[in-house]
């Protein structure tokens, strides 16, 4: 991750207009036709507007789930972003930021952007802690969706792997879950989402079942859009019919 993206995408419009040319008037009529069609196009459809997402270099973009109207989630409502933390540099590997003092109660939703590689915890709208991710890659991919948080354990072994996953909040039942890890350049997951132990004990101790994770791959939110929509979207990844914990 030696870059981020910023949290907050800025809209910028681009006008396109085609200026009109004159047909000649001794052109064959076949190519009069074809052209003047063209020209009447742009003559009476007018020039037309494109609106397009503003990439800056970043601190630290926050993963969003498909958007929503404003007027779906009012602005008080808990599932709305009223803050973000202050970093003012992208988050390194191995690193995160936790301030609670925003807000001390509410509910909590988590947001991870895989493309990012960050994670972000809201508490009543409000960001009280980002760090950066591992996730998985080729055939054990980290799935996106809304997964609410089914299981807690504080001293979880991989019963495949042999291998600690402190402070795990299950995810799916086949194993994907966020869990402490060594976040470093170069190490990877089997799927499930790795943060610093730090973080994850951090995380564990806020989230109760339940509570909603949304993972995407690229979407960002910013202040005031809403974190969480009324209707969860089906997980996204490949189908697993046996149990795996990884």
């Amino acid at each position: 991750m030696s870059s981020l993206k910023s949290p907050f995408d800025l809209i910028r419009s681009r006008w396109v207009s085609a200026p009109l040319g004159m047909i000649a008037m001794g052109l064959a009529s076949l190519l009069a036709f074809n052209v003047g069609k063209d020209v009447a196009q742009v003559a009476f459809g007018g020039a037309q507007a494109e609106a397009h997402v503003a990439s800056a270099p970043a601190t630290k973009p926050l993963a969003k789930p498909v958007a929503l109207t404003s007027a779906s989630v009012p602005a008080s409502s808990p599932f709305v972003v009223k803050s973000i933390l202050k970093i003012d540099e992208p988050i390194k590997f191995g690193q995160y930021f936790w301030d609670e003092s925003a807000a001390a109660t509410g509910p909590i939703v988590v947001t991870v952007d895989l493309e990012a590689r960050t994670i972000s915890v809201f508490r009543d709208g409000h960001e009280i802690g980002a760090a950066a991710i591992l996730k998985g890659y080729g055939d054990k991919p980290t799935p996106t969706g809304v997964f609410p948080i089914s299981q807690k354990d504080a001293d979880h072994v991989s019963n495949i792997y042999d291998a600690p996953m402190p402070y795990m909040l299950r995810l799916t039942n086949d194993g994907v879950s966020i869990h402490g890890s060594k976040v470093e350049r170069g190490y990877a997951t089997n799927g499930c989402i790795g943060v610093p132990d730090a973080f994850a004990k951090r995380l564990f101790g806020v989230a109760t079942l339940g509570d909603k994770v949304i993972v995407t791959d690229g979407k960002r939110l910013g202040v005031g859009q809403p974190i969480i929509e009324n209707h969860a979207p089906a997980p996204t990844g490949p189908a697993v019919l046996a149990q795996r914990d990884n």
